[in-house]
């Protein structure tokens, strides 16, 4: 079965070494920050947008004052939004009217009706804009891109030989473990998403399941979820009809009390809904390996490439 990869030119979802990124809010301080880190990276950062300081620089990247004047000097093709929640929903929509495919946006705490007027807008207007976020840590191909406030340092890039692991989560802080146990392990990583816990994200499981079943070069997945909400008996259904890579899983919050909202917005268990219990076992029921904390499910999936060959 390994031969099946061996020589494959180096893919990614979502994005990849050829990504433009364009970042919303680079002369903000968060903006700034976690922009120049994945310039730092070797992403290419191509131009930042603040409306009313077009001119400026922020250490050799040009400032514009709208996405459109952006995209059309650099061809950039995806956005980092960092800006204020206030701010956010406009700010995206201004990226997808503008062309770019893929927007990234961090921030936190942007009302749940906004975040459902911008998907539905996103869904009718611009079904080419796919959007991630918001509340997320955004997405890291190593080695290639990364987007969003993920430190680089702890992933391990794909090789060649394989096998590697793709990763979507709605934690931002389990992603970063998975990130880093795999990398202990010397297990490469694909591709890396992080979806967000609110309660519309952008982009869902399912999206990232068939990318990364699609993807050549992603050979087992690791899926973190949480509390609330159905997606992860979504993505359980999506599993069993259409996903044939192996797959380990953790479902946080198996001690949350019912009704109690336990750090993200869309993580609380409500009428006897979105129990930890009842994903785990839908999951489960799919064929996927389930731990008990994030350390265990990155056992079994060292266990799983292991059987790789």
């Amino acid at each position: 079965m390994r031969s099946s990869w061996r020589g494959r030119n180096s893919v990614a979802i979502f994005v990849d070494q050829n990504t433009k990124v364009i970042v919303q809010g680079l002369t903000g301080g968060q903006g700034r920050f976690h922009g120049l880190r994945n310039r730092d990276y070797g992403t290419k950062v191509v131009a930042g947008v603040t409306p009313g300081k077009a001119g400026q620089d922020v250490e050799g990247i040009t400032i514009y004052d709208t996405v459109e004047s952006a995209v059309a000097a650099t061809g950039a093709n995806a956005s980092f939004v960092a800006v204020p929640p206030k701010a956010a929903p406009a700010a995206i929509l201004e990226a997808a009217r503008a062309g770019v495919g893929f927007v990234v946006c961090i921030t936190e705490g942007v009302p749940a009706q906004d975040e459902a007027r911008v998907f539905a807008t996103l869904q009718r207007d611009f079904p080419k804009t796919r959007l991630l976020g918001p509340n997320c840590p955004g997405i890291i191909s190593p080695g290639k891109c990364n987007i969003g406030i993920t430190a680089g340092e702890i992933a391990a890039s794909p090789t060649s030989a394989g096998p590697n692991v793709g990763i979507v989560s709605r934690s931002g802080t389990l992603t970063y473990q998975a990130l880093y146990e795999l990398k202990q392990r010397g297990i490469g990583v694909s591709t890396c998403v992080g979806i967000g816990g609110d309660p519309v994200p952008g982009t869902s499981f399912v999206d990232c399941l068939a990318e990364f079943q699609s993807d050549p070069e992603t050979h087992a997945i690791i899926m973190i979820g949480e509390i609330g909400g159905t997606a992860e008996e979504e993505a359980a259904d999506f599993i069993t009809n259409h996903v044939t890579k192996p797959m380990s899983a953790y479902i946080a919050g198996v001690t949350a009390p019912a009704g109690k909202k336990m750090g993200h917005a869309g993580a609380i268990v409500s009428g006897g809904k979105g129990t930890a219990q009842g994903k785990m076992d839908a999951l489960r029921a799919a064929g996927v390996k389930v731990g008990l904390n994030p350390t265990e499910a990155c056992e079994l999936m060292a266990k799983i490439v292991s059987k790789i060959s």
